[in-house]
């Protein structure tokens, strides 16, 4: 008879990402007595236009994690980087908001990423992610403006969000030795629909540099808050192992 989990993380997902809840579940798969859940809100594109934007409101991921919450998840994390582009204050909000309609902590990929790059003393950090000109730009942007120097970074100039999920791991290692050579203190894979995490272990034993990708960050956050050690989570990179 299965042993039911004693812990079960909840997470937000954009409709058209296919890779975040593979990765997530095969990251947990020695994990004893953790479950992982999904609760899905439309989002099709990624840019600055207006429509596009108006995926990332509140009200469609507050139902969305009501959803969660009534599974009784221990933590409700939005595992995407709209608030990288968007502002970080956006995820403020939304944790808040979480907290107070369903009483359940409330985390997000990038104020974990954030919080690590913090604890690790990471101040020069590289980008790698799928993204346009602009949303690379703005998230550029609103890293500089929080005190972080952006020495390098790789993008692929793609709007969509589907496609992310298109580019192999092989893609992924290329960008990542590509801004390697520029010496930041982290690489940050940001992107919930991009294949970063597998490779992340690799990158580190090639380069010596931390990589941080959002898919591994919000697990690292949803289990801090549900009282689990993240330190359980083997053979996906560093992360796991920051204190």
């Amino acid at each position: 008879m299965q042993k039911m989990a004693t812990k079960r993380l909840g997470m937000l997902t954009p409709s058209s990402n296919s890779v975040l809840e593979p990765v997530t579940t095969a990251m947990l798969h020695d994990v004893a007595d953790v479950s992982v859940h999904f609760s899905r809100f439309r989002v099709l594109r990624i840019s600055l236009d207006s429509d596009a934007l108006q995926q990332f409101t509140n009200d469609p991921m507050l139902e969305a994690a009501q959803l969660l919450a009534d599974a009784r998840t221990d933590v409700i994390c939005w595992n995407g980087t709209s608030s990288g582009w968007l502002g970080f204050d956006s995820d403020e909000d939304l944790c808040h908001q979480i907290r107070q309609h369903s009483g359940t902590p409330a985390c997000t990929s990038v104020l974990a990423l954030n919080e690590i790059l913090k604890l690790t003393h990471a101040n020069k950090i590289a980008f790698v992610t799928p993204y346009i000109d602009e949303i690379q730009s703005a998230i550029i942007k609103n890293y500089s403006e929080a005190g972080f120097e952006v020495v390098a970074e790789e993008h692929l100039q793609d709007a969509g969000n589907f496609s992310f999920s298109t580019y192999t791991e092989q893609k992924i290692i290329e960008l990542c030795r590509k801004v390697a050579v520029h010496k930041p203190q982290a690489i940050c894979i940001f992107c919930t629909n991009f294949r970063g995490a597998a490779v992340a272990r690799l990158i580190e034993q090639e380069t010596g540099i931390p990589v941080y990708d959002t898919i591994a960050t919000a697990l690292w956050k949803s289990l801090r808050l549900s009282g689990v050690d993240p330190s359980v989570v083997t053979g996906w990179g560093s992360v796991f192992n920051v204190k």
